[in-house]
């Protein structure tokens, strides 16, 4: 769960961005998928939610207000939920896009005369382009009221994204107890040929940096849990011949 208090605007408009699990594990341990969510309830819980909390911090007289939101917003606060296709590159994306995103990326910044500063960004509501020029000092006054108090953490890890917890020791693993050794290995594959070889191989001769993307055995794409049991087989050969 991740807060911004940032709209594409830049002016205060406190909300938080969740990744979902689409589903669950139960005491036994075991995972069940879930096709539905209710977005009514998600949207009523969410405000119940919220409000009971901003009652325990704030003065007692926010109850006046608890009350005029549940009267202003029959329906519950506003939530933004759409399906997810659970492509791992498209959840790597928006995660990286959001737990380390800036008030405005430098992108989105046209113009700056010494006096004033361009920018734009498509409005929300109906994605219209809009660009809007602001003087240095109201610029920055936008920028710094998003700036966070120290310490004060933005993003926070629940249920099954949540560490240390006891609960997980009921999950069965992925990937049995024998193979993390091997699987560890080749996050050291980069490094054991720089020190066997003297050379890095993701080290292009034009000077950038290259990308492991898939893995080649005799000329075919195998993956790492193919490429596992074809040493493991080889491995238990030679023990059994000795």
């Amino acid at each position: 769960m991740v807060l911004h208090t940032f709209g594409r605007d830049l002016k205060w408009n406190p909300h938080i961005h969740c990744l979902l699990s689409e589903g669950g594990y139960g005491d036994d341990g075991h995972w069940r998928n879930v096709r539905h969510f209710n977005y009514n309830y998600l949207r009523n819980a969410f405000r119940t939610a919220l409000l009971n909390e901003m009652v325990r911090f704030l003065d007692p007289s926010f109850k006046k207000v608890k009350a005029s939101c549940y009267k202003d917003h029959k329906y519950g606060f506003y939530v933004y939920a759409k399906p997810n296709k659970c492509d791992p590159k498209q959840v790597t994306k928006y995660i990286g896009r959001y737990l380390g995103r800036p008030v405005i990326a430098t992108s989105r910044i046209d113009k700056y005369d010494g006096d004033n500063v361009t920018f734009h960004y498509n409005r929300h509501e109906d994605e219209a382009y809009v660009e809007e020029t602001l003087s240095a000092l109201d610029f920055i006054e936008r920028l710094i009221r998003h700036i966070p108090e120290k310490h004060f953490k933005m993003i926070r890890y629940g249920g099954i994204y949540a560490r240390h917890r006891t609960i997980d020791k009921k999950l069965f693993r992925a990937i049995s107890r024998e193979k993390h050794r091997f699987y560890a290995s080749f996050n050291r594959w980069r490094t054991a040929i720089l020190y066997a070889f003297g050379y890095d191989p993701l080290q292009c001769e034009c000077g950038a940096t290259m990308k492991f993307l898939e893995l080649y055995y005799r000329h075919k794409r195998v993956s790492l849990e193919e490429m596992y049991e074809k040493a493991m087989s080889r491995s238990r050969g030679k023990r059994s011949s000795g």
